[in-house]
Order: structure tokens, then C-alpha cells, then sequence
């Protein structure tokens, strides 16, 4: 999750792609513009509930536009292991 979080805030599009199960993976994801609209400015991880080769993990990423207020992504994402990697599935976004 931290991995991921951090790949997201240096524009890492090949990283978070990797880390994407291919179930739920889109074909292409392009982060490079993300620095040039703001940047990301925290992350807290709430909860982490792991069961077997599945986990959850509840977490807050905060993100300051450069123009406007900060914003905050609440979601609980769900991850699986295979190969000896996890991997991010999906998620249900929380009503900030």
C-alpha cells in the first residue's frame, strides 16, 4: 500500500501498473501530468485486515491541488498475494 502511495505521488505509471492485479488492471495509466495539477501529501493507514492470500487495507491519501482546497481519497482497497507479491484488486471509495 505504502509502495503504491508513493509511486503515485512521484508519477511512477509502470509501478502502480505492476503492483495492479491483471484482473482489474488497466491497459495503460499515464501519472506524468499528476505533479504538474498538484501533489499528493499524506497517507494513513486506518486498518489493514489480512486473511490468508487476501488482505484489506482502509487508508486516507490526502492531495493538494494547486489550485483549491485539499482533498482526501478514503478508500478500503482490496489485495491478493500470488507469486510471492501483493497486489491491488480494488476498492470502495468512502463519502468524505
Amino acid at each position: 500500500m505504502k509502495s503504491r502511495y508513493s509511486a503515485y505521488a512521484l508519477g511512477l505509471s509502470d509501478y502502480v501498473l505492476s503492483t495492479w492485479h491483471a484482473s482489474t488492471r488497466p491497459q495503460q495509466l499515464d501519472l506524468s501530468q499528476e505533479k504538474d495539477q498538484g501533489k499528493w501529501i499524506g497517507l494513513t493507514v486506518k486498518q489493514h485486515k489480512p486473511q490468508g492470500d487476501k488482505a484489506e487495507v482502509e487508508f486516507v491519501a490526502r492531495y493538494k491541488a494547486k489550485v483549491g482546497p485539499a482533498s482526501r481519497l478514503h478508500e478500503n482497497s482490496r489485495f491478493v498475494f500470488e507469486g510471492g507479491r501483493w497486489f491491488y484488486v480494488d476498492g470502495d471509495l468512502f463519502d468524505n
